[in-house]
């Protein structure tokens, strides 16, 4: 038991889990999760866990509040039961947009989180393509951001004859982000210039940067939430005189009616990850999923033994 891995599935993701589980050929780890009439979680470890090298899997999503409470508490009950090391393993991170106090009186609450992570007893985090790179900033603990253009570019490339698309970005905010695709995929970008006319207003396209005329505009972002940008970003490119319109992101967060809005939208296709699970309601023919669960396995593997996982940042 001294050393060994151990992976624990929170219940957020478990199909997520079971795959990491495949790919690094073990059990996973049995727990039991009970919710009491007075609405409180109970974590049980079911296994010997004693000097064992943890990795608990539990990304972002709904019921968010109780995914990141029963993680918290997960973390705590090994903690308690005498793990070597326990890693959080959050493919999606909690509150990640909430990086900076950019209005009066309100919490920063991605740092929260992290504070919350290390009071539990989180040794490292590992996660997937964070909203702001400060957020890595944010604990004393080591992190490790994995990167998803690697695989959903080789998707891409694998899937489409590229020789005439443009890479758009919804925003001035994502076009660094879209410098690694561009580099990966050889193709040329084009950014949506947005302004803002009043406090109370949202944002709208006012230019476009770049030439998008008679060519497929592939939309990139890091996650998909309401679908309200992307809907409109791509409605402003096809009327800059782009032939078609597409779009990759890393996280499907697909709030609300975001589905619908996606396929009444003039999109084409969706390309995402499965770093957050996409209920069969939601998903639609024209989302396409990637799976990174063997780039975790890979990331996993990495830690446990000590070795390096700078390859995985191919």
């Amino acid at each position: 038991m001294a050393n060994s891995i151990r992976i624990i599935g929170g219940s957020a993701h478990p199909a997520f889990a079971a795959q990491v589980c495949a790919h690094l050929d073990v059990a996973i780890c049995k727990t039991r999760l009970t919710r009491f009439s007075n609405e409180n979680l109970m974590v049980q470890i079911m296994e010997n866990v004693r000097e064992a090298d943890v990795f608990v899997i539990q990304p972002s999503c709904p019921p968010v509040s109780d995914g990141i409470l029963e993680l918290l508490i997960t973390i705590d009950a090994l903690r308690h039961a005498s793990a070597r090391r326990i890693t959080a393993v959050l493919p999606y991170f909690p509150y990640t947009r909430s990086d900076k106090k950019d209005k009066p009186r309100i919490s920063i609450t991605a740092r929260l989180m992290a504070d919350l992570l290390e009071t539990a007893g989180a040794d490292r985090v590992l996660t997937m393509d964070l909203h702001a790179p400060q957020v890595q900033g944010f604990f004393r603990v080591p992190v490790d951001q994995l990167k998803a253009a690697p695989i959903l570019c080789d998707h891409l490339r694998g899937t489409r004859n590229l020789e005439n698309y443009v890479l758009v970005a919804g925003d001035v905010g994502e076009a660094k982000e879209i410098g690694g695709y561009a580099n990966r995929l050889n193709l040329p970008i084009a950014i949506v210039d947005k302004r803002r006319d009043g406090d109370d207003e949202k944002p709208r396209a006012v230019h476009l940067i770049g030439d998008v005329k008679g060519k497929r505009a592939l939309i990139v972002d890091d996650e998909i939430a309401s679908g309200g940008t992307l809907i409109e970003a791509a409605a402003f490119v096809l009327d800059r005189g782009a032939v078609s319109v597409e779009a990759a992101a890393v996280h499907p967060v697909l709030s609300g009616d975001a589905t619908a809005r996606i396929a009444a939208s003039p999109l084409s296709s969706l390309v995402v990850t499965d770093t957050i699970p996409i209920s069969p309601a939601k998903h639609i023919d024209r989302i396409e999923i990637c799976s990174v669960s063997q780039l975790f396995a890979s990331a996993i593997q990495a830690i446990h033994t000590g070795s390096s996982i700078s390859s995985l940042f191919r």
